[in-house]
């Protein structure tokens, strides 16, 4: 069994790219997936959604899109790449870690829900009412509730694993994100994000290498 960390943050476009390997690495029985949120967008990492801010992220989102084939619709565009709304993880990542504390199976679930929810139906995730509705719409209505309460244990829970990302990507030197490290115990070593956007193969053989040879 591999041991594989993987590092986002849910307003990451890059990290929506990634979601069709991320499934991948779920569903490998020689793999243990474990989500870590950076905080990356949150807290000082927030701002204001300005014109120039919205056209930087459309114009991103498009190489992405041309990339993977994930779509950025119009309603996203419209209804998020807005002077009204906000550019802030936060809300999502503390909903993520509800999840994580209710139905930990379910949280990359509830990840590409979040995704799903802002880049294909326009729904702004920088707003905690509306990502607790996203949960609900899962069936995760316990996390939905701990969400709405808002309490200091899901808000310590939520700093902790900030902070523990933290310490990650400062030890490996990691500068953004999607990023991966794999390995176990005391050794670990990071994958190069580009594996996420390539082959199944190739990506699994980055993690494990010599796999492919072993026809595993």
């Amino acid at each position: 069994m591999v041991e594989v960390r993987y590092l986002f943050d849910p307003l990451c476009g890059w990290c929506y790219g990634a979601a069709p390997m991320l499934d991948r690495l779920r569903a490998d029985p020689g793999i243990d997936l474990t989500l870590m949120p950076t905080g990356l967008f949150a807290g000082d990492g927030a701002r204001a959604m300005d014109p120039g801010f919205a056209a930087y992220a459309w114009a991103n989102d498009q190489r992405i899109a041309a990339l993977t084939g994930l779509p950025f619709t119009e309603a996203y565009r419209a209804r998020v790449l807005t002077g009204a709304a906000r550019f802030d993880s936060g809300p999502s990542t503390l909903a993520l870690t509800a999840v994580r504390l209710t139905e930990p199976r379910r949280e990359i679930d509830a990840l590409k829900a979040i995704q799903r929810a802002r880049y294909v139906d326009g729904v702004d995730t920088s707003v905690i009412e509306a990502v607790g509705a996203v949960l609900v719409a899962e069936g995760l209505r316990e996390a939905a509730a701990l969400l709405a309460g808002q309490d200091a244990a899901l808000a310590e829970a939520c700093r902790a694993r900030i902070a523990a990302a933290a310490v990650e990507m400062q030890r490996f030197g990691l500068r953004g994100v999607p990023a991966l490290l794999a390995g176990g115990g005391q050794t670990w070593r990071p994958i190069r994000s580009d594996a996420l956007f390539g082959t199944p193969a190739n990506l699994f053989e980055a993690i494990e290498p010599g796999r492919a040879r072993r026809g595993v």
